[in-house]
């Protein structure tokens, strides 16, 4: 499992056959090879030991991060910050929409940013261009970003009272939405570039986000991709979930996202008229 979250490992890689066997390999540290074979008669106790050993992992992984996001949740609301949490699959267009929203937004908000990546500081250099304040976070081969991490990122970052943080999280439609990371509202972002059917393929994230942002709207002439079937998945796996369609290259529906987010920091006394 990945030292991080569990959810997978270079080292242990599992292969069914489906008609009569289960082959299970592990690379030891020295580089050796071990595969073990199982009979499909064998699979369901193996399967209930692994289960109850990943859900007791989980657990204490997750339980150390909800206590650290609480932390950075009060931090957040002692100095009048929003934070929301950006998520989506890797270019699916987070930083241009990021960039456009920063310069669209620099003389009405304060905005910082904590960019989180597994490698290169590429996305916070273009960002750095906007004027506004960047913190990078590489996680190495960590597939999301988590609490710890932010509270350390916010201790570089210092943003200033009354501001929004943006955190990018890492390119993934699967963890970073297993963990909190003390933000006020989680955002999904999805490419028209990628399936119609990603909320129902991956539910877990546009379940727990309240918010999805369709970006790249401007080459749906150019592709077969159904825009409502999307919004109706979305909405499938949650119904309160609200969409807006955008295009950060010709500003296509900025408008209605932008007061959207003038609704989450109207308590805040940089509050954005639009």
């Amino acid at each position: 499992m990945c030292v991080t979250c569990g959810c997978a490992d270079d080292n242990q890689t599992t292969i069914t056959n489906m008609d009569n066997e289960h082959h299970h390999t592990h690379t030891l540290a020295d580089g050796t090879v071990i595969t073990h074979t199982h009979h499909h008669e064998e699979l369901p106790q193996i399967h209930a030991k692994i289960h109850n050993t990943t859900i007791s992992l989980e657990q204490e992984i997750l339980g150390k991060n909800n206590l650290l996001a609480a932390q950075n949740r009060g931090w957040f609301k002692g100095r009048n910050i929003l934070a929301l949490n950006l998520m989506s699959s890797p270019g699916a267009g987070k930083t241009t929409l990021l960039t456009r929203t920063i310069n669209d937004l620099k003389d009405k908000l304060t905005i910082s940013v904590i960019e989180g990546d597994q490698e290169t500081t590429n996305d916070a250099e273009k960002i750095k261009q906007t004027g506004c304040k960047v913190v990078q976070i590489n996680t190495g081969t960590g597939c999301h970003l988590d609490a710890s991490m932010i509270e350390r990122g916010l201790q570089e970052l210092n943003p200033p009272l009354n501001s929004v943080v943006m955190i990018e999280n890492v390119g993934n439609l699967v963890c970073p939405a297993l963990f909190d990371l003390g933000e006020a509202a989680k955002v999904v972002i999805l490419s028209v570039t990628e399936g119609e059917d990603k909320p129902i393929k991956y539910p877990h994230i546009f379940r727990n986000s309240e918010i999805m942002i369709l970006t790249k709207v401007d080459l749906l002439p150019y592709l077969q991709f159904d825009v409502q079937r999307c919004i109706e998945y979305a909405k499938q796996v949650n119904p309160k979930i609200q969409v807006f369609q955008v295009s950060a290259t010709t500003g296509e529906g900025l408008v209605g996202l932008y007061h959207w987010l003038s609704q989450q920091v109207n308590n805040s006394t940089n509050l954005i008229s639009l």
